[in-house]
């Protein structure tokens, strides 16, 4: 064992440690980081105008500070765009995130000097658990971060950028001599000249770490493959040990990876937002999530089928029960406050506090009042791919309201397989099947009539990803929503029809 290997060794047992203390003390962890958060925002412009002074608890916080959206804070970012400090949190940010969704607008989220440091820290943790517990050595050989471009702009002085290319400004010295791609291929904007590049960079090195978004990765080993002529990403990069994955729900992608790499590569998720790193997993051989208790974030719980009413409760970790899901709002030193990021989680333990991210609250279908979330999708694609060996690359939900003429409205699944089954019509039934088990409320449409069976849709090979491309959101950290509750996308997917 090198001397750098067995720093590292030593370094990873002391972060183990320090997060199983983290894991223990979640309670009180939380309770300290809201009484500094407030008593830090007090001066500020929302610590003023929302009466900080008078928040002596979590229940007087709930009187004076309402659940918020981007849209509610949009008033408050505007002044920091404009250069004003004392808005959100002392001073002004470090960082401004862009972020933007397929259908929305772009938003800025802010990133303080203090919560950049846990992106870091919480990023750093993840890998090192790892190794603690594995004992392998990943930091070996190179390691690739498939993300999205490093190049800031600036807002009234404050760099501006996607969260994964300013995370590239932060890296630390020790890591930069293992990471791929470099700085300069990482600066190309148009992500299939950028993948090239990086496949050129990559190909013929000794990758003991890769970690990036499923379905970019997924397009990266295909290209690797192509190049290099090996038939596996194992016979490419035979030292591979982790794939690091987040930002959307590895399942439906596992089967193709897998066949990809070929042999079994130790797989690790992590659950990273521009509003903070939320939770990652810290155990290889248990796939939840352990939630993030000590890095600048308060938590609060909301029961995600009361999200939409006028005065939803709010939750403390205290008071969560097992298997439920819920939203979680986010009151942070970067100057959030009961802020819905739109993620609905569920515990799987509360010893220590673990979680699943279960879906997008704000991705859902209701056109008549169903709420079809995520979940409920992912779980049902994932269970009949299982049941059937199904192969897909993608799939996305949306609701067809004006059916041909003497058809009721139904939920129209577009997919992309690897290659198209030919009992399109048993995978149909099985898929609603899924559906009815999990929604009572679109059982009840379904067997009133006011619904009819889903129906498929199957894509040319690389649909999505022409979809993508068409809307300047191919490659870095951009995804396509699994549902939507109109047609932009559907009528869009609908020109890759086969």
């Amino acid at each position: 064992m090198s001397f750098k290997s067995w720093i590292i060794q030593k370094y990873a047992l002391r972060v183990k440690a320090a997060t199983e203390h983290m894991a223990k003390n979640a309670i009180q962890d939380q309770n300290n980081i809201f009484n500094d958060l407030i008593k830090k925002a007090s001066r500020t412009q929302f610590g003023q105008d929302h009466d900080f002074k008078n928040i002596s608890n979590h229940s007087t916080f709930l009187e004076h500070v309402p659940i918020r959206n981007y849209e509610d804070l949009k008033p408050y970012i505007e002044k920091i765009l404009l250069g004003k400090e004392n808005i959100l949190w002392p001073g002004k940010p470090k960082y401004l995130a862009k972020t933007s969704g397929t259908t929305s607008g772009v938003k800025y989220i802010p990133i303080s000097n203090a919560s950049i440091k846990y992106h870091i820290s919480t990023a750093r943790n993840a890998i090192l658990n790892y190794v603690a517990q594995t004992k392998k050595n990943v930091f070996g050989g190179k390691m690739i971060f498939l993300s999205g471009s490093p190049v800031l702009d600036y807002k009234s002085n404050i760099a501006t950028g996607r969260l994964s290319g300013i995370v590239n400004h932060e890296i630390p010295q020790w890591v930069k001599p293992n990471q791929l791609p470099t700085y300069e291929t990482n600066c190309i904007a148009e992500w299939e000249s950028k993948l090239k590049a990086i496949v050129k960079e990559t190909f013929d090195q000794d990758m003991t770490l890769i970690s990036g978004i499923p379905p970019w990765v997924q397009m990266y080993f295909e290209q690797i493959l192509a190049q290099s002529g090996k038939s596996t990403i194992k016979g490419v990069f035979p030292n591979l040990n982790l794939f690091i994955h987040g930002g959307v729900n590895y399942q439906p992608y596992k089967l193709g990876i897998d066949k990809l790499i070929g042999q079994h590569v130790d797989t690790l998720e992590t659950y990273p937002a521009s509003e903070g790193f939320i939770a990652y997993q810290n155990d290889v051989n248990d796939d939840s999530l352990l939630l993030n208790t000590k890095a600048g974030m308060f938590f609060e719980f909301v029961d995600a089928s009361e999200i939409f009413a006028e005065a939803p409760k709010r939750l403390t970790l205290e008071d969560v029960k097992l298997n439920k899901d819920y939203v979680i709002l986010i009151s942070s030193n970067a100057g959030l406050w009961a802020y819905n990021i739109g993620d609905t989680i569920r515990f799987t333990s509360k010893a220590p506090f673990k979680i699943k991210v279960s879906g997008r609250i704000k991705h859902f279908i209701s056109a008549f009042g169903e709420h079809v979330i995520a979940k409920e999708v992912e779980e049902a694609i994932q269970n009949i791919s299982n049941e059937m060996n199904l192969n897909l690359t993608e799939f996305t939900v949306a609701p067809e309201v004006n059916p041909e003429e003497g058809q009721l409205p139904y939920h129209e699944w577009f997919i992309e397989f690897e290659n198209v089954p030919e009992n399109l019509d048993l995978i149909e039934i099985k898929l609603n099947e899924e559906i009815l088990r999990q929604n009572i409320y679109y059982r009840d449409l379904i067997e009133g009539s006011i619904l009819q069976t889903l129906k498929i849709t199957t894509l040319q090979k690389g649909a999505f990803r022409n979809y993508m491309k068409s809307k300047g959101k191919l490659g870095g950290q951009n995804k396509v929503p699994r549902l939507t509750n109109d047609r932009i996308i559907a009528d869009a997917l609908k020109t890759y029809k086969i």
